[in-house]
């Protein structure tokens, strides 16, 4: 088949989703099937380019700077997107139809974009659904039920419409969706994140030492400086941990909380915290597989669930994993029920501190959960399960199906 991956950003981001889009990509084209990933570019000097990356066709049509951009802007060019996309793009995509969609949210910006598409090629659609917006706005107190919310709220519906199958992180993504957004109007499964298992050689990058972390236990966090994130839960940690001088916390990334996040460092005058920018994605790898513990912290309020992409990350290096999290959250289950680190919910500083020192003061401890969470990784997150489960839906013969929980109209088995 001929199948168009859509994702709303691209290397050298250190984000989750361009990762993900780059995996599947490759393995769909190993399968056997003919590969692009479209991608909103800031970069492109015309309407669009074309280029060959690790053997897959990317192109990026020209949108502005969206990642990063004033709220404002990125509001105005994020409500355009789906037009931009199609008024620059369409030249190309005329002449290069797809088989299968395949896009991934957020953005939720899309969906006219997406069904567009679906009419044009009379062709499926699957979404990768990684956040329910706008719900977690309202649930971090980023927004109030109002004509804003509504509009985005729109905007989100508009994306479940188009999509034939959408794919969800966790059963309770599944109970909220038919509860809040008429999921019985859509079909949906859990499909769970991935990364591919290809254990490719590392540039030779040697972080640590470039950065003088010789003698420290770092705790990494590589990603999104988001909302969602609640960073600041991860400052009161390193606050609470500076009379351990061995403990060191390293920050990779970007986002719209960044200031938030530096004015956090300045205001508690934290010396044992240091952020660095985005890196390409073979530098980033080097990192996690240098550092000692990968962090995951997400936001109290939230009603649905979120397995962070970097999670991936962290379990393919055999890299223990300190996650403070929402209630209700997978992973307060995933991460102690294999030995693959420690979990609490965002909020229990005391607990995060116990752990975080646990993982510090005792090495054995730290390669003996990293191992396991490699063993989980390997078992329930590799890219080929996905792949083929996605497949499953639509190719012509059938694909073995990837263990997961489907529901459809109003199925609550």
């Amino acid at each position: 088949m001929r199948i168009l991956l859509v994702v709303d950003c691209y290397f050298p981001t250190t984000k989750s989703a361009p990762m993900h889009m780059h995996d599947l990509g490759l393995e769909l084209q190993q399968l056997g099937h003919d590969v692009t990933i479209l991608v909103p570019s800031e970069t492109v000097a015309g309407e669009f380019q074309v280029t060959e990356e690790d053997g897959l066709c990317i192109l990026r049509v020209r949108t502005g700077r969206l990642k990063g951009a004033h709220r404002v802007l990125r509001g105005l060019r994020e409500a355009r997107l789906a037009s931009t996309l199609w008024s620059r793009g369409r030249n190309y995509l005329r002449s290069h139809p797809a088989d299968l969609i395949v896009f991934y949210s957020p953005s939720i910006f899309f969906g006219p974009f997406i069904q567009r598409l679906k009419q044009l090629w009379h062709c499926p659609v699957y979404l990768v659904l990684r956040d329910i917006w706008p719900q977690f706005l309202l649930d971090i107190g980023a927004m109030r039920p109002g004509p804003v919310y509504s509009y985005f709220l729109k905007r989100a519906k508009e994306e479940y419409d188009c999509a034939d199958f959408i794919g969800v992180q966790s059963p309770n993504d599944i109970d909220f969706f038919n509860s809040e957004y008429l999921g019985h109007r859509h079909r949906l499964e859990v499909l769970q994140n991935w990364i591919s298992l290809d254990d490719s050689p590392l540039p030779p990058c040697n972080w640590r030492q470039q950065l003088g972390l010789q003698d420290k236990v770092v705790f990494f966090y590589g990603g999104n400086f988001g909302m969602a994130q609640d960073l600041e839960n991860v400052l009161r940690l390193a606050k609470a941990l500076e009379d351990q001088p061995e403990i060191f916390f390293l920050f990779v990334g970007s986002g719209s909380e960044e200031g938030t996040l530096q004015a956090g460092i300045k205001s508690l005058a934290l010396s044992n915290v240091r952020i660095l920018p985005p890196v390409g994605p073979h530098e980033f790898a080097a990192m996690v597989s240098e550092f000692d513990v990968g962090l995951i912290s997400l936001h109290p309020n939230f009603r649905v669930q979120n397995i962070p992409g970097k999670l991936m990350s962290y379990l393919y290096f055999s890299k223990p994993v300190l996650a403070s999290v929402n209630p209700g959250n997978d992973l307060l289950r995933i991460i102690p029920d294999n030995s693959a680190g420690f979990s609490c919910i965002n909020g229990r500083d005391d607990i995060l501190r116990e752990s975080a020192l646990a993982l510090a003061s005792d090495p054995r401890l730290r390669e003996r959960f990293g191992g396991n969470g490699r063993k989980l990784l390997e078992r329930d997150f590799s890219v080929r399960a996905v792949a083929q489960q996605i497949l499953s839906h639509f190719a012509q013969r059938p694909v073995e199906r990837a263990p997961a929980e489907t529901h459809f109209a109003g199925d609550h088995r």
